[in-house]
């Protein structure tokens, strides 16, 4: 009998390494900037050039994994993502500009980053685990708890060793995805559908569901990253907290929270209705973006700051799991489409809020106040996923 359980466990470092790249680099924008003398104008385009080599690997998922292969796929995924964290930590010096260094390294591991993105959720969803969804909503928990743990462990070293000290951390976070390697290069992988009979990409396209699907994962993307990338800025803006105690108020305990959120229906989620919890943390989500744009109590916006990470929590896997149920052929393609949309809400909406905050005269509250569109946006798409769902059981 295959040992499922150490594929399931491949997938959770996967997430984790996921959590790495998205994460550590951030830490060390004002390092590169003192240190390389890099503008924060360039600086600001390590993460766009993080998300869009992410997209851009969505969209060759697509197309090419089933005729490359799964496990190849994967495990190519952990090498990119070794790589680029190894070149990070030396490409800058070695080549005569740092910041196409820092560029070079973080279009590797952002590849790697792609991969996993698609790959591990149709690994375990083609497991044969009961209750699918309350399992994937358990493996994309590993995530949030990946950034927690890239972001405190990161402070606690920097703290005891310095921040000069940042690529032999850079080196030991590598050795995650590398000894990941042989975890999916061993462990047993199954396929969705067989070669060939997963639906192609213009056939979902012709279902006018899975468009509300692909707008579900924008709007929870958009709700995620907007609130989460500027959880630590809210935190030292509204609060006056340090640089340091921000990222651990704000970011940090955002992604605890959206943790918890997929703990607990990975755990209960045999006796939940997926649809019913999506729609009650989309309705708390609204709240808590309320609470970070019009309450005069800074606490409390901290609070809706914090909470928001438990509402959008199970937004993601959550939605990858009725789009699995609905097109149970939909095969690796839609798995990539669905990413593709999350990153692309995740791309938009923290820019949304920044130039609104910008154009207020960096007024944070205005920026979440415009942001709030993307809460309410997938509220109104979760009722009619709700009301599509049970057309299709009444007829």
């Amino acid at each position: 009998m295959p040992n499922y359980r150490k594929t399931k466990r491949a997938c959770y470092m996967g997430f984790i390494t996921q959590a790495i790249a998205a994460n550590f680099a951030p830490l060390l924008f004002l390092k590169f900037h003192n240190d390389y003398q890099i503008t924060l104008g360039k600086i600001a385009l390590i993460s766009t050039c993080f998300f869009l080599t992410q997209l851009l690997v969505d969209l060759f998922c697509a197309k090419f994994v089933d005729k490359i292969g799964y496990r190849i796929s994967i495990v190519i995924s952990e090498v990119c993502s070794a790589a680029g964290l190894v070149g990070l930590a030396f490409l800058p010096d070695l080549l005569p500009e740092p910041f196409v260094g820092i560029i070079l390294s973080v279009i590797v591991y952002a590849v790697g980053s792609g991969l996993i993105e698609v790959l591990c959720s149709p690994i375990v969803e083609a497991c044969p685990f009961d209750n699918k969804e309350a399992t994937m909503s358990l493996l994309h928990s590993f995530y949030c708890w990946g950034a927690v743990g890239t972001i405190v462990i990161s402070t606690l070293f920097f703290a005891v060793f310095g921040m000069d000290s940042w690529k032999w951390l850079a080196v030991l976070w590598a050795l995650v995805p590398a000894i990941n390697i042989y975890n999916f290069a061993t462990c047993p992988i199954e396929y969705l559908v067989d070669e060939g009979e997963g639906m192609g990409i213009k056939e979902l396209f012709r279902k006018p569901l899975f468009w509300l699907s692909i707008c579900l994962m924008i709007c929870s993307g958009s709700s995620e990253l907007a609130m989460a990338q500027w959880a630590s800025a809210y935190a030292e803006a509204a609060l006056g907290l340090s640089k340091t105690v921000g990222d651990l108020a704000g970011p940090c305990m955002f992604a605890v929270t959206m943790g918890i959120s997929r703990v607990i229906f990975g755990k209960y989620g045999d006796k939940m209705d997926l649809m019913k919890f999506m729609i009650g943390s989309g309705i708390l989500c609204v709240i808590c973006y309320l609470l970070a744009s019009v309450s005069s109590n800074p606490i409390s916006g901290l609070i809706g700051c914090i909470i928001c990470g438990f509402s959008v929590g199970i937004m993601w896997p959550g939605t990858i799991s009725i789009s699995s149920e609905r097109f149970p052929a939909g095969g690796t393609a839609m798995f990539a489409l669905l990413a593709m949309a999350g990153d692309l809400g995740g791309s938009i909406g923290p820019g949304i809020v920044g130039r609104v905050t910008q154009s207020a005269g960096d007024n944070i509250r205005a920026g979440m106040g415009v942001g709030l569109l993307f809460p309410v946006t997938l509220l109104i798409m979760l009722f009619i996923f709700a009301r599509q769902k049970n057309n299709k059981y009444n007829k």
